[in-house]
């Protein structure tokens, strides 16, 4: 195995490298504990002096060859599974912001995430500041304070589409002495690697592209390993942890202080851990996705074009499209395609809207993107319906806004999908 190999090759051959006799393929390890011989080998898993595996809530075979292999393509030193994306998000933001201190985030998230940030994190006395990310820097700058602890933000906004400005956030970050979180779910590391942009650390909902199937819900935590937490402002990481003898992460494990914390602390207590055989899809889904990516983006952005000069279509949003506002940003760092997703609205509004959702027959109305079939979503009453109004706009949903999750199917049977459903929506 080596980081020298080209993603397509990482994705198929991954950190698994199985003995002459063993399987293959990394196997389901369906089992909650390991047998040890000694007290003294057992002793050192709890002390964090060896990393064998001896309890499945803090790691499994199964897992392990997962989070080898994303953190392989992501190009982070560790990775993280957890039981979802919302967890990875959780404990990407808790393994380094306590009780009293502060975080600044990009407005235009994903419903979910949004509700975590503005609504459940606050409970647990975080302060949250949101932030336009087209803003400039000097804006962007007022929302830290002393206690800003990370800054956040999606490669591509979900649903508004938005291109993420790697070179202003990653400045910012490092001019406030915080890391950079990102979201990479749509993008996933085959369209843009993060860390190569600035980032710190990279999340993933696992349940999207990466298993490609929609047949598990999960999550991961990346981490680059470069970001230096000896500063001062992250204690939990360079003083000693009393829950481990004194052990102090950064002089025990480096670079992978972060993720080895994350999994010891977060993963240990609150135990958001992902079932081996969804961490076996997981890895499966990787394999094949550099392919699923590459037609995922042909289709969005044949579909995009199709809808840009209908006359049904009152706007079309897809970061491909020379007229969105992204596009710079997206031949920047997204060449080699813009994903899966796009939006649109329809003349008529909401209520047309609805009538094309109610009349597309390939294309499935679902909760859900990244799958290999395509679907379609009305965010504003759906995914992003516990936000209010003014919430909504934040984060880029209009009332007239469809989401598209298109798959990798024929175009042709999707545009045709697509054509007739419009022509029934205006009846």
């Amino acid at each position: 195995m080596s980081k020298t190999w080209k993603i397509e090759t990482q994705a198929v051959q991954g950190t698994y490298a199985p003995k002459p006799t063993e399987p293959r393929i990394p196997t389901i390890c369906q089992s909650t504990t390991f047998k040890y011989d000694s007290a003294d080998h057992l002793a050192k898993l709890f002390d964090l002096d060896l990393a064998d595996p001896f309890y499945t809530r803090l790691g499994n075979p199964t897992a392990d060859a997962f989070e080898g292999k994303i953190a392989l393509m992501e190009g982070g030193v560790a990775a993280l599974a957890t039981s979802s994306g919302q967890a990875a998000t959780t404990l990407s933001i808790l393994n380094i912001c306590q009780a009293g201190q502060h975080m600044v985030t990009a407005s235009t998230l994903y419903g979910g995430t949004y509700s975590l940030f503005a609504n459940t994190l606050p409970k647990l006395g975080l302060k949250i500041s949101f932030v336009d990310p087209g803003a400039p820097i000097e804006e962007l700058r007022k929302a830290f304070t002393p206690e800003t602890r990370c800054l956040f933000a999606e490669t591509i906004g979900n649903p508004g589409l938005n291109v993420l400005d790697f070179e202003k956030f990653s400045a910012l970050a490092r001019e406030m002495g915080v890391p950079l979180i990102v979201d990479n779910t749509f993008p996933t590391p085959y369209l843009c690697r993060p860390l190569e942009h600035g980032a710190d650390i990279v999340i993933h909902s696992a349940t999207k592209y990466i298993d490609g199937h929609a047949t598990s819900v999960g999550g991961v935590i990346v981490d680059g390993g470069k970001f230096d937490w000896t500063g001062g402002k992250y204690p939990e990481l360079t003083e000693p942890d009393a829950s481990y003898h004194g052990l102090r992460y950064t002089e025990k494990f480096g670079p992978a202080a972060y993720i080895v914390k994350a999994r010891a602390q977060y993963m240990r207590d609150l135990g958001a851990t992902p079932a081996p055989m969804n961490a076996f899809l997981f890895n499966h889904g990787l394999t094949t996705l550099p392919l699923r990516m590459e037609r995922h983006s042909a289709n969005a952005l044949a579909i995009a074009k199709f809808l840009e000069g209908h006359p049904l279509v009152t706007w079309a949003n897809y970061p491909g499209l020379e007229s969105h506002p992204s596009y710079a940003l997206a031949q920047k760092y997204l060449p080699l395609g813009q994903s899966g997703v796009l939006s649109f609205g329809i003349k008529g509004g909401r209520e047309a809207g609805v009538k094309f959702m109610e009349a597309t027959e390939l294309i499935a109305l679902v909760v859900h993107v990244g799958d290999a079939r395509s679907c379609v979503l009305h965010p504003a009453s759906t995914t992003h319906r516990q936000l209010t109004d003014e919430q909504q706009v934040a984060s880029g949903v209009t009332p007239d806004l469809i989401r598209l999750s298109v798959g990798i199917e024929n175009v042709d049977d999707l545009i045709a999908d697509i054509e007739q459903a419009l022509q029934a929506s205006q009846g």
